[in-house]
């Protein structure tokens, strides 16, 4: 028993579909997969201005951060292979964005590139019990 150790992590309280299988998550879980959308738009926004200016072709499950899809991954609420799946679906939209040099998917404030509101609500499909 000094051994054991618990943690609650919140009641699921939000709900998703993704391949035909259904998925529960606490608040910590879905702002972890938010995060990863965010942070797959941020670093496709980037990797696909940095080809656009190399001259380039369009390619973004080339990317190094594309294939790995781990960046922002701390290993608490969701499995891994989830957040991949949500950075890599923020870093398609990115990539487009900055290759093609335009914010159809996306904004830039503050030093840094934000996927839209309504664009991470898409993707992710939320809902909350």
């Amino acid at each position: 028993m000094q051994n054991f150790s618990y943690y609650d992590y919140g009641t699921p309280i939000y709900g998703y579909n993704r391949g035909g299988q259904f998925y529960q998550l606490n608040q910590y879980g879905a702002d972890l997969l938010r995060r990863a959308v965010d942070s797959g738009y941020e670093e496709g926004f980037r990797a696909g201005q940095a080809d656009r200016q190399d001259s380039w072709q369009f390619d973004p499950e080339n990317c190094d951060a594309f294939q790995d899809a781990s960046y922002g991954y701390d290993g608490y609420y969701v499995d891994v292979a989830e957040y991949q799946n949500y950075f890599r679906e923020g870093f398609r939209r990115g990539y487009e964005d900055g290759y093609y040099g335009r914010n159809q998917y996306g904004t830039y404030s503050n030093g840094r590139y934000s996927i839209l509101g309504d664009v991470l609500n898409l993707i992710l499909d939320l809902r909350r019990f």
